[in-house]
């Protein structure tokens, strides 16, 4: 009975993420360290609001400490706890009660057990106020945009792998109680290991899944023939769908959303005579949960088998340099080898600077570089192999496709060497 209780309870979150009684307000908390300045920990929050915003959470105030390192077993200081806990009280007389409060790193279980402990702690009636970190704030979005069952299978299992070492409080109102026999091993104790054995047969079977889908896969991708492969990877919510449905004039899902596309879309472009398979990824984020890494392999895949990457940097967020880092790293570590790179920096109709005064003698900040300034900058050494554009706009795209099929062509050459008098051919009629 408390086996099934247990997916029971999963398929009800399941079912509460998808079908929402009311908008759910939230609290966010961000710690100020050695390693993490002010302005990185406000922009990481900004991300973190926007995850909330995508998942339908609005976040109504935000909480910063500054330390050293996160407290091992409330994240932040008693003080600071205090005050959020504070403020979690005097909203919840009023019309706009705080349900969630959200930690912009990974959370311990520990942590997490002894954080809604003191969030909910009343003198007589107990909220129900929820805890939870960035990465499940990611996964419930993932489970909520999830359309396919192969997409399904994955997020399952990294949502099952994140919960597994976190059962305990799910079981902590039966601790007290005592097995008889002579046992002193509580029910709740019992309980865990019950669900800890389910959902790791729950995980092997899903991973076996995925294995067998991911053999489909590959043989999916080796019927494709040797045809170049294309893929666009970038941060997310940087425009590569928009730039998809631009380039191989499709209908994929586009929206001004984190995490809008999870499924892998592969669609065949023809730029001039040249056809080549274009494929659309999911997006890259910083401190993204290792477990989606680790489910989302085949998506990944196509990024390593790919003959030729354009990465889609969006220009006009504030720090793209750093976006287009973690991208960078991540490719990285998923490849092996170094892979032809074509950087699209998009979205330059939203790109916008603060011109210096001419009696200004502050130092020169990144809002003060114009479009022209930036081309100077790093960008410069990425040559011809980079380019700007604007995919809402349909700015500078003929350019695009013209690059495109330049490196293409070069692809296809080398591997098809006696083509090489038919693109002549073609290009001089």
């Amino acid at each position: 009975m408390h086996t099934s209780f247990f997916f029971t309870t999963f398929a009800a979150q399941k079912l509460m993420i998808e079908i929402k009684p009311y908008i759910e307000h939230a609290v966010l908390v961000g710690l100020i360290t050695p390693n993490q300045p002010e302005e990185r920990t406000k922009e990481y929050l900004d991300e973190l609001a926007f995850l909330a915003d995508t998942h339908g959470i609005v976040p109504v105030k935000r909480f910063t400490q500054r330390l050293d390192q996160p407290n091992s077993t409330t994240y932040v200081g008693e003080g600071k706890l205090e005050e959020v806990r504070q403020f979690v009280i005097e909203r919840e007389a009023g019309e706009e009660p705080i349900d969630v409060v959200i930690f912009d790193d990974e959370l311990s279980p520990r942590q997490i057990r002894n954080l809604e402990k003191a969030i909910n702690r009343r003198e007589k009636h107990p909220a129900n106020v929820r805890v939870i970190d960035r990465t499940i704030l990611i996964l419930e979005i993932f489970l909520q945009r999830a359309q396919t069952s192969y997409a399904k299978t994955q997020v399952e299992m990294a949502h099952l792998q994140y919960m597994l070492p976190r059962l305990t409080r799910m079981w902590s109102h039966l601790d007290r109680q005592r097995g008889g026999g002579g046992t002193n091993r509580g029910m709740g104790e019992t309980q865990i290991e019950a669900d800890k054995r389910v959902i790791g047969q729950r995980i092997a079977l899903l991973r076996e899944q995925l294995k067998t889908i991911d053999k489909q896969m590959a043989t999916q991708r080796q019927h494709r023939g040797k045809m170049v492969r294309v893929a666009l990877v970038g941060y997310t919510n940087v425009g590569k769908s928009t730039l998809m449905n631009l380039l191989s004039k499709s209908d994929v899902f586009a929206e001004n959303k984190l995490f809008a596309t999870l499924d892998t879309t592969v669609r065949k472009v023809t730029i001039e005579n040249l056809p080549f398979l274009l494929s659309d990824t999911v997006g890259f984020i910083r401190k993204l949960p290792h477990h989606l890494v680790e489910s989302f392999k085949s998506t990944l895949d196509e990024v390593r088998e790919a003959d030729l990457l354009v990465h889609v940097v969006d220009i006009s967020h504030p720090n793209f340099e750093e976006q287009y880092e973690v991208v960078q790293q991540t490719i990285a570590d998923i490849c092996k080898e170094d892979k032809p790179t074509v950087v699209v920096f998009n979205k330059i109709d939203a790109f916008h600077y603060v011109p210096k005064e001419e009696d200004d003698l502050t130092p020169i900040q990144r809002e003060n570089l114009s479009l022209e300034d930036l081309r100077k900058t790093w960008i410069a050494r990425l040559g011809e192999d980079s380019i700007f554009i604007s995919a809402k706009n349909k700015d500078n795209i003929d350019a695009l496709r013209a690059l495109l099929y330049e490196r293409i062509k070069a692809i296809h050459v080398k591997r098809y060497p006696y083509n090489d008098f038919l693109f002549q051919n073609y290009e001089d009629n």
